[in-house]
């Protein structure tokens, strides 16, 4: 099981030169006196960056023994734990591009128990990149902080963008300070997390899985280990961020370029190389949590209706068709495939957006869907979905990634190209019918025995496509499933006198524990109404 990251303080997870010499030495190596206003931030010396560059050294890398980052001084390390890295903050008036030429401000996180390896930070600008030395007085601390006994560069952690110096607009209208609000967070290993349409952090995406759930095997967490953050213009709409990927088999270069908008897109460049055999390799990876929602929930486990940061897994495979996966909370870890040949798009949503299903102030109906958006062909391979066991909400043990057909072989190259959508919904929204909610129940009749080993499914569906259905008409339930037999199937509208609102209901009888695989659309004559819903059910 993966632990939630704890980042701070969004609650959830490197020749010194100084004063009038240091600045003009800077902008004769072609920075900006602007661009150079950072505020005490110590720089060190200028050296040529590229992303063809870039590339080639993870090409090099790769053939290399794999070297992990340096952990300066773990025993003080491990004494900033969750509530003394709380305390630690970074302070803003020291921020990279407080005072411009960039929109968007940067600070950074400090190491830490849970994020022992320093990333090294650069500031690029006109093609030269010079390091931004740690000092520990860029943070606020208590004087007795373990933070103290850090060696002089001991690096950082992470970094995110801050809004706009202007001041994005927050949901109710109001300008966002941005001192005190961020929109990107990269913490720990090569995870890093956007703010929603809904101005709300939740799940994590990462830079690469490398073999996670595979059997004894323990996954591997390759780091960026260092970053490069292109200086933007005063006019620009983006921020572009380089980092180098390694970990014990793979290496990697990557180029990130992120829009704030209505929520935050960001167009996604790799190149991987392996150093050795993967046998799951997940590339664009998404990792969230589920506990329980309307589906199933054990009886007083907790006081909340529903608890999760995602309900289901979206699909728009290659041939077109759309697809929604509710997510489960099994009882041993389930890794599902979804086979596809260039696949259009996936994603982990958030589609139930009501607070009273809840009930809890840390806003779950507010945590942003991420849908991935493939560019370029992807050619064969499966979405595959990781679903990890959990009694608690602390932890993340959703994963979802796209797992190329062919092995991962030592010695093998990839390209991919991707742009996430960090939004309250798709951002391509089909006109069918969405499953808006997956329901369970004892099977049989009312006021009748209910049978042994019957399980009755009540599906909800919603969208532009039902809308249209002629009164006293009624679509067809397509039904199948890998085994057992079903009954009592029939469709109706949902009596809340919401238009396009229907539901499907059945019984589905099934021996044994094994697992069903089940699908179901609706469908009027020749034509498809909804999306296909895909479930996993587990026999008691």
């Amino acid at each position: 099981m993966q632990p939630r990251q704890p980042t701070i303080p969004l609650i959830d997870r490197r020749t010194l030169l100084a004063g009038a010499a240091g600045t003009a030495a800077l902008a004769a190596a072609g920075f900006s006196g602007t661009a150079l206003a950072q505020q005490g931030l110590k720089l060190g010396a200028a050296e040529a960056f590229s992303f063809e560059g870039l590339k080639a050294r993870a090409r090099d890398l790769a053939a290399k023994p794999y070297e992990a980052p340096p952990n300066p001084k773990p025993d003080v390390l491990e004494k900033i734990d969750y509530d003394a890295h709380g305390k630690i903050k970074f302070k803003p008036e020291l921020a990279l591009w407080a005072n411009g030429p960039s929109p968007w401000p940067v600070t950074f996180f400090h190491l830490g128990r849970y994020f022992q390896k320093p990333v090294r930070m650069h500031v690029l600008d006109d093609g030269k990149a010079r390091e931004i030395v740690y000092d520990e007085s860029y943070f606020e601390m208590p004087a007795d902080s373990p933070a103290k006994q850090l060696p002089p560069g001991a690096g950082f952690a992470g970094f995110r963008f801050q809004e706009s110096r202007s001041g994005h607009p927050g949901r109710k209208g109001e300008k966002l300070d941005w001192q005190k609000n961020d929109w990107v967070a990269f913490l720990g290993a090569s995870y890093f997390r956007a703010i929603g349409e809904l101005y709300q952090y939740g799940l994590s995406a990462r830079g690469l899985a490398v073999d996670p759930a595979v059997g004894d095997r323990p996954e591997e967490f390759p780091d960026f280990t260092h970053v490069w953050l292109e200086t933007p213009g005063e006019a620009a709409e983006h921020v572009v961020v380089y980092a180098l990927l390694s970990g014990p088999s793979v290496s990697g270069a990557f180029r990130f370029r992120m829009h704030r908008g209505k929520g935050v897109d960001m167009e996604i460049e790799q190149e991987l190389h392996l150093r050795n055999d993967v046998a799951r390799l997940g590339i664009a990876p998404l990792t969230s949590m589920y506990w329980y929602s309307e589906t199933g929930k054990a009886t007083m486990v907790d006081w909340r209706p529903e608890v999760h940061d995602s309900d289901g897994l979206a699909l728009w495979t290659g041939s077109g068709e759309r697809a929604w996966r509710p997510l489960n909370n099994p009882q041993r870890t389930v890794a599902s495939s979804f086979v596809d040949d260039n696949p259009r798009g996936f994603g982990l949503m958030q589609r139930d957006r009501a607070f009273d299903h809840y009930m809890d102030g840390v806003y779950y109906e507010r945590r942003p869907s991420l849908w991935i958006e493939t560019l370029g062909q992807w050619g064969k391979g499966a979405v595959q979905l990781i679903e990890i066991p959990t009694d608690d909400e602390i932890h993340d043990n959703i994963v979802a990634m796209w797992v190329p057909e062919a092995r991962a072989k030592a010695g093998n190259s990839y390209n991919f190209r991707y742009r996430l959508h960090w939004l309250a919904d798709e951002p391509f929204p089909p006109t069918l019918g969405r499953v808006v909610a997956t329901r369970l129940g004892n099977g049989g009749q009312p006021g009748t025995a209910r049978p042994k080993g019957v399980r009755k499914f009540m599906l909800e569906f919603r969208g532009p496509a039902l809308e249209d259905i002629p009164f006293g008409i009624k679509p067809e339930v397509v039904l199948s499933a890998s085994r057992g037999t079903f009954s009592y199937i029939f469709a109706e509208a949902v009596p809340n006198d919401i238009p396009g609102h229907w539901r499907a209901q059945f019984d589905l009888t099934v021996d044994g524990t094994d697992p069903v695989e089940m699908r179901c659309f609706l469908r009027g004559g020749d034509k498809v109404l909804t999306e296909t819903w895909l479930y996993q059910y587990w026999p008691a």
